[in-house]
């Protein structure tokens, strides 16, 4: 993994919470660092092959779009994991999806459009081969955490 320039540290900084909505957000983030839109997406690509950058997406309130969320956390048995999770990952609703050590081993976020499109899916879910035990979570309280790492 090489390591990160101080332009790629600017460029991070901006993406994280500054990136601009309009038509060619890249070209105006160019202009922000002084640099082309093309040497942007670039360095992007690069960030992302490097593991350094995973996605670059948006937030919105779920809720306020007509959507229900929550936390699912299964028990799939030893040696299924892995055709669980690539199947969990097929859903549009799928945020997050990751194992975890311990009883529930294998937990995910779901956005989904309705109650009965959520319990279809959650059927479904829990009918997959392996699949022992399927615990929703539904928070009682929302809580925005909005993690940005300043890079120096």
């Amino acid at each position: 993994m090489t390591a990160l320039t101080d332009f790629d540290k600017r460029l991070l900084n901006l993406v994280q919470g500054n990136l601009p909505v309009c038509s060619r957000p890249f070209a105006r983030l160019g202009e922000m660092l002084e640099t082309t839109e093309e040497h942007v997406l670039s360095r992007l690509e690069e960030l992302k092959r490097e593991g350094y950058l995973r996605r670059i997406g948006t937030f919105f309130n779920s809720e306020q779009l007509g959507y229900r969320g929550t936390l699912i956390a299964l028990r799939v048995a030893e040696g299924h994991i892995p055709n669980v999770a690539q199947v969990i990952n097929r859903y549009a609703g799928v945020t997050h999806n990751y194992e975890r050590e311990g009883r529930y081993n294998l937990w995910f976020t779901l956005l989904s459009p309705s109650r009965s499109a959520e319990e279809k899916i959650l059927a479904d879910i829990a009918a997959l081969p392996g699949v022992e035990q399927l615990m929703s979570l539904r928070a009682n309280k929302r809580y925005k955490i909005n993690v940005q790492f300043k890079l120096a």
